[in-house]
């Protein structure tokens, strides 16, 4: 039975993953660092702690890390007010809690940054619980994030689902027997999405939404009412 929907933020619900990517490549060409945007892209959704290593490798992270991220936060500023949410996102939120789904946003985004993209998704009233980076010491695709948001709405993994739209989202539920439906606005194909197991792809919140008496999202929730 499925009793928790456990959500990605940026790039499933908030359309931001360009500017991620953007921001990351001006901060690593401060320091004469230059990796291609596509390469960048295709690593978002993993957290800030792993993803400089993962693009430049250990000895970068080790002598520049902090200064990449730090670069990063100063790139993405002036882009946030930019920003808005994905077609459907805070419709999509306030149906699943409507039908009696706890509802949890699992995020290792900054603090401030959370607390915006909660206020441009109306979601403060139809979520239950959400994350930030200051609540794990390993983000994706290590599963603490998800085990968290677990923990804050006394949710069981048997008896959820996650939303997310990257590979590392789903390695990481995977850890914990979580099912994931699967949003392609993360930029990542089909074909890599069911790889990695995914159990449903749809193209945006919208679809979903539109969609949802045929997810594991849906199908169960009407089963217990």
């Amino acid at each position: 039975m499925t009793e928790t929907a456990i959500f990605d933020i940026e790039g499933t619900l908030i359309d931001n993953n360009y500017q991620h990517a953007l921001a990351f490549y001006r901060s690593f060409r401060r320091h004469d660092i230059v990796i291609p945007v596509v390469r960048i892209h295709r690593h978002l959704g993993m957290g800030g702690d792993q993803i400089v290593a993962a693009l430049a490798g250990e000895r970068v992270e080790e002598e520049l890390g902090d200064a990449v991220r730090d670069g990063w936060l100063e790139e993405f500023a002036p882009m946030l007010d930019e920003i808005q949410p994905l077609p459907g996102a805070s419709e999509l939120l306030a149906e699943l809690k409507r039908r009696g789904l706890k509802v949890v946003l699992a995020s290792s985004g900054q603090p401030d940054h959370v607390e915006h993209f909660l206020d441009i998704l109306g979601a403060r009233e139809v979520t239950d619980a959400w994350t930030t980076s200051e609540d794990v010491a390993h983000t994706k695709p290590a599963p603490d994030l998800i085990e968290v948001a677990l923990e804050r709405v006394g949710g069981d993994p048997r008896g959820a689902v996650m939303v997310g739209d990257s590979v590392w989202d789903i390695e990481a539920a995977s850890k914990l027997r979580v099912p994931v439906v699967a949003m392609r606005t993360g930029g990542f194909g089909d074909d890599e999405l069911r790889e990695a197991g995914a159990a449903a792809v749809y193209d945006s919140p919208e679809e979903l939404l539109d969609r949802l008496d045929e997810t594991p999202l849906a199908r169960e929730t009407v089963r217990s009412s």
